[in-house]
């Protein structure tokens, strides 16, 4: 649907006219001159005229129907399929008045018929019948376009917003909300549908040792590198990694059963250590994580609370028992 036309006054008409015949031209003119409201064009060749439509972009068409080289039905049919002038009302013009033509012009996509020529009163109230008709018909479709666009760009900022609600606005994984989301949800399913979930609770080692000799924007980044290297060491889509807290990560993995939930976790580990950050405090050398694993089929006398735990006891196991390490069960 093309745009509607310029207009100094909201009436305001659009009027081509497709005939070769100056007189008849010049007779069209002189009649739609009485309505300043109305500008005409002339196209006096069949093989310009869609062309011409397009560039003039008019509200009404005046279609001649015997034209050198063309046969204006079939103009009225190459107006309808171009897209620019597909809805541009046409009135056909003709000196021929018989019943079979009108049926034939209709047919092919006429909105009027009028028999050359026509009174200039009848003439002007077509063209703004047809005029008005077609400018209601554009307003309508670019209200609607608006209205689609301002919905889109509102469907995209909710989720922006809802994406920005649940993420951690320093590492970019899903936040503690999120988490505590997907373990609700995941716990609902293994004990609906009896399959094991495992969660990954993972600590930066040695993290305020991190900080106090490099500064908390060192450790911002530091924290930065784990959780994407947290990222890429899963690449699952049906696990979620999350910031659980300062820095603690966690990894919910479900339908996994222990053991492979135990090799997540050391791909995890491997990839932490695989960043080669460097770490002040003499025990560390570099930036690691420890790792608790935890794996339970849910039932409907515990909750997601009781994972939770287990996997934090492991992680308290790994790091009393040096670091670095992963502890599953």
């Amino acid at each position: 649907m093309p745009s509607a036309p310029d207009a100094e006054a909201q009436d305001a008409v659009t009027v081509l006219l497709v005939d070769d015949q100056p007189v008849i031209a010049m007779m069209v003119r002189k009649m739609l001159a009485v309505d300043p409201a109305i500008a005409m064009h002339v196209c006096s060749e069949a093989d310009a005229a869609v062309a011409q439509a397009c560039a003039v972009r008019p509200t009404v068409i005046l279609q001649d129907l015997v034209m050198p080289g063309a046969n204006g039905l079939e103009l009225v049919t190459a107006y309808r399929e171009h897209p620019d002038t597909r809805d541009i009302p046409i009135i056909v013009l003709s000196s021929n008045d018989e019943p079979e033509m009108k049926k034939s012009a209709f047919a092919m996509g006429a909105n009027d018929y009028l028999v050359k020529l026509p009174e200039p009163i009848e003439l002007i109230a077509r063209i703004r019948y047809h005029s008005r008709a077609y400018t209601t018909l554009v307003e309508r479709d670019n209200a609607y376009r608006a209205l689609r666009l301002s919905e889109q760009q509102l469907l995209a900022s909710n989720l922006e917003l809802q994406r920005l609600t649940n993420s951690d606005g320093l590492t970019g994984l899903p936040n503690r909300r999120s988490f505590n989301d997907c373990m609700a949800r995941e716990w609902d399913r293994s004990r609906t549908e009896g399959t094991p979930l495992s969660l990954l609770m993972i600590d930066v080692d040695y993290f305020k040792s991190y900080n106090d000799n490099f500064g908390h924007l060192a450790g911002d980044d530091a924290l930065r590198c784990v959780a994407e290297a947290i990222r890429d060491a899963h690449a699952d889509p049906t696990c979620l990694a999350a910031r659980f807290g300062g820095e603690e990560f966690a990894v919910v993995l479900p339908g996994l059963e222990a053991a492979r939930a135990a090799e997540v976790a050391e791909q995890i580990r491997l990839s932490v250590e695989a960043t080669t950050l460097p770490h002040p405090a003499p025990e560390a050398r570099q930036v690691t994580v420890s790792i608790g694993v935890a794996t339970r089929v849910a039932t409907s006398r515990a909750s997601p609370d009781l994972l939770i735990a287990a996997a934090d006891a492991r992680l308290y196991q790994a790091k009393c028992e040096g670091r670095n390490r992963i502890v599953a069960a």
